[in-house]
């Protein structure tokens, strides 16, 4: 991702700035965009969009695969819905989980990396995801093979995706969400 995690970089309270700033020298190396920015909120839209695309590549195979499998075993909408949701933070949380053991993390870090850096991001994607879905008229009794099914889902990924990546710009100008990663890159 685009933004540190100080906490990971330091074992004590007090942050070393000059520490941080030497750090930040490679703020132009690619995909480092808006680290320097950090301690201003000066976090690029880029690199909260690129946040909020890692966290809806996630959200959305999860999300299809609970759709496909909940429509296949004829589940009710409650049902096949809570399984999607749940998919979707499986396969959300993931994305991050797999990149920060490949990084070195033991497993409970990796975990409490992937829990702080996309909770709030894949909530917020689900409730506006799933709400426009639930809105869309008729798209709950949808089939999969239904134009409306398809255009409500990637319709409703489309307003998540808007909604979601202001989140992640506020979350991440704040060290929070996806800035958590960052240290792992």
């Amino acid at each position: 991702m685009t933004v540190m995690d100080h906490g990971a970089h330091h074992t004590t309270t007090a942050h070393d700035h000059d520490a941080h700033q030497a750090h930040a020298g490679h703020a132009g190396h690619a995909g480092h965009e808006g680290h320097a920015g950090h301690r201003t909120g000066g976090v690029t839209w880029g690199a909260a969009a690129k946040a909020t695309l890692h966290c809806l590549t996630g959200c959305a195979i999860g999300e299809i695969l609970g759709m496909v499998i909940g429509t296949a075993l004829m589940w009710g909408n409650v049902q096949t819905m809570i399984l999607a949701i749940t998919l979707a933070f499986v396969f959300g949380y993931s994305f991050t989980l797999f990149a920060v053991r490949r990084a070195g993390l033991d497993w409970k870090s990796a975990i409490k990396v992937a829990l702080a850096a996309d909770t709030v991001s894949i909530a917020v994607m689900e409730l506006v995801d799933n709400s426009i879905i639930a809105l869309t008229p008729g798209a709950m009794d949808a089939h999969l093979s239904d134009g409306l099914f398809w255009g409500a889902l990637l319709g409703g990924f489309a307003v998540a995706f808007l909604v979601t990546t202001p989140v992640n710009k506020w979350m991440i100008g704040r060290g929070k969400g996806h800035a958590v990663v960052h240290a792992y890159h």
